[in-house]
């Protein structure tokens, strides 16, 4: 088993002024000359930690991380206002070009993935491979499985606590009912419904449960609630399948694309299907993990790929097993 490289910090720090109102923040480290590694982290609403770092070897990485609009050290906090996937993949493009950087790998999970492939569909020609965890193509039948009926049925007990905010009648569209509570004037509403839909993500998010896991859930729960309702009550943005649809644009990249057997967050048929519309693609199923990337199992496989794509981009000897 392999671990995550030793804790770093980072040798540059900025602040990024895209679309008013919003200012992210952005965290350099690792090598200056390495290869340039974009970290997306997931949520959408979460943010980086000094974890984001920590997948990649300093020695042979520029490691770029930031936080997505209204998340994490990005200011305003939970904010909504100019917020969507083509915001972010426009944000990522001028924080590509902010920093000098050509091409570079992009390296995301869950939401992450997401995102990642909407960037690099739409800037194919800026992404040298790619590394995805968590596979979310953001389709109705996925959102509909976490958040309306089907991981429900494994979690019953959890499943009531995420029920206990939304009155009876208003149960027919969890979604739509929890938007209502996250975007209303009730400053308290909203704060029970931003818990309680993050700690529903927290609880089911890992194969066994880890209380530091639930922790990060419970201390970002307003921007990860308000954020991923906003963008699931519209679709993430996104037409029909248009991940899927848009394959052929990014076939040629190189990727590594890791996922746990038991993720009931994202069900392991997002990978499957990604990965059957990108032939070249390496798909790794971890037999005992769920979604997490602090799963030993992926987080193994994570590093793993990490030093693999930057042997062969580097064109440095692999390592013996």
């Amino acid at each position: 088993m392999l671990n995550l490289y030793p804790e770093i910090k980072p040798y540059a720090r900025h602040e990024l002024a895209v679309e008013a109102p919003h200012v992210l923040y952005v965290d350099e480290s690792g090598s200056p000359d390495g290869l340039p590694v974009l970290f997306i982290h997931g949520g959408p609403g979460s943010g980086c930690d000094r974890l984001s770092r920590r997948f990649f070897d300093p020695n042979l990485y520029r490691i770029v991380t930031f936080d997505q609009r209204g998340c994490g050290r990005s200011t305003p906090y939970a904010s909504l206002e100019n917020n969507s996937t083509w915001h972010l993949v426009e944000d990522i493009e001028r924080l590509r070009e902010h920093l000098g950087i050509e091409q570079w790998v992009l390296f995301g999970g869950s939401w992450g993935s997401t995102l990642a492939l909407a960037y690099a569909q739409r800037h194919p020609e800026r992404v040298r491979a790619m590394i995805l965890r968590g596979i979310f193509l953001c389709r109705p039948v996925d959102l509909h499985w976490f958040y309306q009926d089907g991981a429900s049925r494994l979690f019953p007990d959890f499943w009531q606590d995420y029920l206990h905010p939304i009155a009876e009648e208003e149960r027919g569209n969890l979604i739509q009912a929890y938007y209502r509570r996250l975007t209303g004037p009730d400053e308290l509403a909203q704060m029970s419904a931003a818990r309680a839909w993050s700690c529903w993500e927290g609880r089911t998010v890992t194969l066994r449960p880890n209380p530091d896991v639930l922790e990060k859930f419970s201390e970002h729960a307003l921007a990860i609630a308000r954020i991923e309702c906003h963008y699931f009550v519209n679709d993430a943005f996104l037409e029909p399948d248009q991940l899927l649809r848009d394959m052929p644009r990014i076939a040629h990249i190189p990727a590594v694309i890791v996922h746990g057997r038991y993720d009931m967050v994202c069900p392991l048929d997002n990978a499957w299907a990604l990965h059957h519309a990108w032939p070249g693609s390496e798909l790794q199923i971890i037999r005992d993990a769920g979604h997490a990337a602090s799963e030993p199992g992926i987080c193994d496989a994570l590093v793993r790929a990490t030093d693999q794509i930057a042997r062969q981009l580097l064109d440095l000897p692999q390592e013996a097993e």
